[in-house]
């Protein structure tokens, strides 16, 4: 049996796998309270399920999520992953590139009965533009 902590890494396991590099958007609700807020952006950013359904898989249709290390704690997940994908769509402006990029983001979601309620994170947006910026 597997304890809270256990549980909610799954949960952040499963968002990764299914929402994001799966593109099952039905997951969204199930995954994700009505009572979201996201402190990355002070919550003037736009909220996940437009982030990555508009505009993050327009770029990156084929992006893999690969997890590397996981740290939970009371009702906290803290996951460092990376994102690798082809960049084929605009992204903050920067028309397709064919690219083949990958990027670091760490993240902090709290989760309440098995769904994301808050989440904060770091990416890597400087690393990503470079690669998408870079001549070769």
């Amino acid at each position: 049996m597997h304890n809270l902590q256990e549980e909610n890494k799954l949960v952040v396991k499963k968002f990764n796998r299914e929402f994001i590099e799966n593109k099952n958007d039905s997951i969204y609700g199930e995954l994700v309270s009505t009572e979201f807020h996201d402190g990355s952006s002070g919550g003037a950013g736009p909220d996940p399920y437009f982030f990555f359904t508009k505009i993050f898989r327009p770029a990156f249709p084929d992006a893999k999520v690969i997890i590397h290390d996981q740290v939970a704690e009371g009702d906290k997940v803290v996951t460092r992953k990376s994102y690798e994908g082809t960049h084929k769509g605009e992204f903050m402006g920067i028309p397709a590139t064919g690219k083949v990029i990958s990027f670091e983001v760490i993240e902090i979601i709290i989760l309440r009965d098995g769904k994301y309620i808050s989440h904060w994170a770091v990416a890597d947006t400087l690393g990503l533009l470079k690669q998408l910026n870079a001549t070769s």
